[in-house]
């Protein structure tokens, strides 16, 4: 497994024999209509083809817009799932005026056959990259017989009568519907990352939690308490997770991702987990005083167990 961020890196002497089968595309989130993609490329094993993603280390649109894009996978989340999913190899390609402005023909010639060596090319049918996004699914065809490449257009997955697609996602997630983003991910929306000291306020109320820090380019929901999923050393539990700034208890504008675990006790500090979000149970509510918080915190508790019930019970 190797990632990469220039064609100079992928051309050592130990990959000179190399072909690779070579899927296109943003992979923000890694959803079904992903994954479906990635099967076809790691399907090329078979031929003696190495899968192979060329992405992005950045939102393309902010190179266009200027505005800053929220994501649904950091990059280390992104390149953890293509690996988990079988890819060998992830071309992690600059966001700049010199990738944005490549003329798309040139692309396919010295970048896809002749610095990754592709065997086969899989993308959607709506792929666009180059100067002005002019390269798509028609050019890789046209040049195929020519290079020596096969080329696999790749249809979309549908989630009810919608092509599933990152920006639905997204859209998804910020209205807080945990359970259709999940539906079209394919599994629950997970925040990586590595557990943290807290103020440790839930130990006096008996119910301790492990806290995140969300990464700063990560999509968050609205701030609330969510039903959660947490997996931690290969193991799956449930939680209840509250996302926010904690404004009863704190003056700081510091977002936090604090669980509760279900029938877990240990330290775990500096240990790396993920906790997926199944279910919206309430927005996040400053308190009058910290009892009215306790007194709301223990509520959640009881309806996250019968959350739990229901789900171990379908």
């Amino acid at each position: 497994m190797q990632i990469f961020s220039g064609i100079d890196e992928f051309n050592i002497p130990d990959h000179s024999g190399i072909s690779t089968s070579i899927a296109i595309g943003k992979f923000d989130g890694i959803h079904l209509g992903h994954e479906k993609l990635i099967e076809e490329i790691v399907s090329h094993r078979r031929d003696g083809l190495s899968p192979l993603v060329v992405t992005f280390d950045s939102p393309v649109s902010d190179y266009f817009t200027g505005e800053h894009t929220r994501v649904l996978a950091c990059n280390k989340e992104k390149t953890d799932r293509l690996f988990a999913l079988g890819v060998e190899y992830i071309y992690m390609m600059p966001v700049n005026r010199q990738t944005m402005t490549y003329d798309p023909e040139l692309f396919v010639r010295e970048v896809l056959c002749t610095g990754l060596h592709a065997g086969v090319i899989a993308a959607g049918a709506d792929l666009s990259f180059g100067d002005k996004g002019a390269g798509n699914m028609g050019l890789l065809s046209r040049l195929s017989a020519e290079l020596g490449y096969e080329t696999v257009q790749i249809d979309k997955v549908k989630y009810g009568d919608e092509d599933i697609s990152s920006s639905l996602i997204r859209q998804a997630v910020s209205s807080g519907d945990m359970e259709r983003a999940g539906d079209m991910l394919g599994r629950p929306y997970f925040i990586d990352g590595r557990v943290r000291h807290g103020r440790q306020l839930g130990r006096t109320i008996d119910m301790p939690t492990v806290n995140l820090i969300p990464d700063d380019e990560k999509l968050l929901p609205p701030y609330g308490v969510y039903l959660s999923e947490v997996v931690f050393d290969g193991r799956q539990m449930y939680g209840i997770t509250n996302i926010g700034v904690r404004p009863t208890v704190s003056d700081e504008d510091k977002v936090t991702v604090e669980t509760f675990i279900y029938d877990f006790s240990g330290e775990i500090y500096g240990e790396s987990i993920q906790v997926g979000l199944l279910h919206f149970m309430r927005p996040e509510i400053r308190f009058d005083s910290v009892d009215k918080l306790r007194k709301q915190l223990q509520d959640d508790k009881i309806n996250g167990i019968m959350a739990v019930q229901r789900i171990k019970g379908s």
